[in-house]
């Protein structure tokens, strides 16, 4: 299905099953394969869970139903947390340029069951400033630990934060700039 280092089309989607194609699109962390079935089956769909998956020295994963600015939802992305990608606020792969040392074991905080675990997760990236998460939200470690389950945050994306992966407001400090 998938031709690597070839010139032209480098996925073949009809060569293959549509449930594991599925599949592989399920777990894909930024969204990039997305699907939508002809076969009367259902579309993809919000997690019954909305979680951020902090990555050892990159980015936020995100698996929920995501309001994102004025855009329409969708169910996954990866989100620069390093400060350093030219397609902010989504994670370009430049933390592996830029000297980003960041843990994806941070201490955990509160953990208290919420009451609700899914509904929409809106996202709004502050200028020159961290991301605003407002809704239902577990923040789990690399190795699925979870971190805090909160109803909203304020998550660093300059990558400076001394208690990531929340933000302290280094961003002021170091003059990041998000555009």
């Amino acid at each position: 299905m998938f031709l690597a280092n070839v010139k032209g089309p480098w996925i073949k989607p009809d060569a293959t099953d549509a449930d594991y194609l599925v599949e592989i699109a399920h777990a894909c962390p930024s969204g990039a394969i997305r699907y939508k079935r002809k076969d009367g089956k259902r579309d993809e769909r919000a997690p019954p869970v909305n979680l951020i998956t902090v990555r050892e020295a990159g980015p936020y994963a995100v698996h929920a139903d995501i309001h994102f600015d004025d855009q329409n939802s969708f169910y996954r992305a990866t989100l620069c947390r390093c400060g350093a990608s030219k397609d902010k606020p989504f994670c370009d792969g430049s933390h592996h340029e830029v000297p980003f040392n960041a843990s994806g074991e941070p201490p955990s905080g509160a953990t208290d069951m919420l009451p609700v675990r899914d509904g929409a997760l809106r996202i709004d990236p502050e200028l020159d400033g961290p991301l605003q998460v407002r809704g239902n939200l577990e923040i789990v470690s690399g190795t699925g630990r979870v971190v805090a389950r909160l109803t909203q945050a304020r998550l660093c994306r300059c990558g400076g934060s001394a208690s990531k992966p929340f933000c302290d407001g280094t961003h002021a400090r170091i003059g990041f700039k998000s555009g």
